[in-house]
């Protein structure tokens, strides 16, 4: 089987996987009762806890790898395992690739942790609110002069919170790059689930998403992605870049 015999044969069963409504259900239904696990804090990436689902950071991997970028902006830092599968990536295409993490606060162990890594050299900290002037001015800064921008928006989950945030860092990202809108699940999930935090139903990623691409058509989901997943944090938040 040639390699275009091949992945046409993997975009069928993709297609056939997606539109399979028993698959659908049952997805749906182990990823529920995987949230109450918090299987999410299970993983880590080059000795960093990664707070994704394995399917998600797969999918990262593959728009990193194909779209080649020169600059990933990441608004919500965490333990910085996120901030690691991208530099490791960027370290892996060469050039002067870098990796930007945004958060409003960035613990000292974790910071401490992060510019001790051997990635290091690619990393960029930069703590206050992602939508605030002074961090919207510095990361337009960082992005000077760099033609392929990738960005992944993972902090507040809230609607407001995360529109403004595809507003202001959607210009950008050019044609061909990616925008990843992570958490979109909220809103698929019971609503009673998120009582602890001041997002869930109807006030989430995936909402913010909806009222985002009413008003933009440089940006669509891309639904394959979406389709050979199945599990994932963020349905309807892998948002190709279609014109510059």
């Amino acid at each position: 089987m040639s390699a275009e015999e091949f992945e046409a044969e993997r975009r069928r069963s993709i297609q056939r996987m997606g539109s399979d409504r028993t698959m659908r259900r049952l997805t749906k239904d182990w990823f529920e009762e995987s949230c109450r696990h918090r299987y999410t804090y299970n993983f880590n990436w080059l000795g960093r806890p990664i707070i994704q689902y394995p399917q998600d950071i797969v999918a990262t991997q593959e728009i990193i790898w194909r779209v080649r970028p020169d600059l990933i902006i990441e608004t919500g830092v965490a333990h910085g395992g996120s901030l690691m599968l991208a530099a490791s990536l960027l370290e892996l295409l060469g050039g002067d690739g870098r990796s930007v993490g945004i958060d409003v606060e960035i613990r000292p162990h974790n910071r401490a942790a992060i510019e001790a890594h051997p990635l290091a050299k690619r990393i960029t900290l930069v703590e206050g609110s992602s939508v605030s002037d002074a961090v919207v001015a510095r990361v337009r800064e960082l992005a000077k002069g760099r033609e392929r921008v990738l960005v992944m928006l993972d902090s507040n989950h809230t609607h407001e919170h995360v529109l403004r945030e595809l507003d202001l860092y959607s210009p950008l990202v050019q044609a061909g790059s990616y925008l990843i809108v992570f958490d979109t699940a909220v809103e698929d999930m019971p609503e009673a689930f998120f009582q602890d935090r001041p997002w869930g139903r109807g006030n989430n990623p995936k909402t913010a998403v909806r009222e985002f691409l009413e008003h933009n058509d440089r940006f669509q989901v891309d639904r394959e992605l979406e389709d050979k997943l199945l599990i994932t944090v963020a349905p309807g938040g892998y948002l190709k870049c279609v014109k510059s």
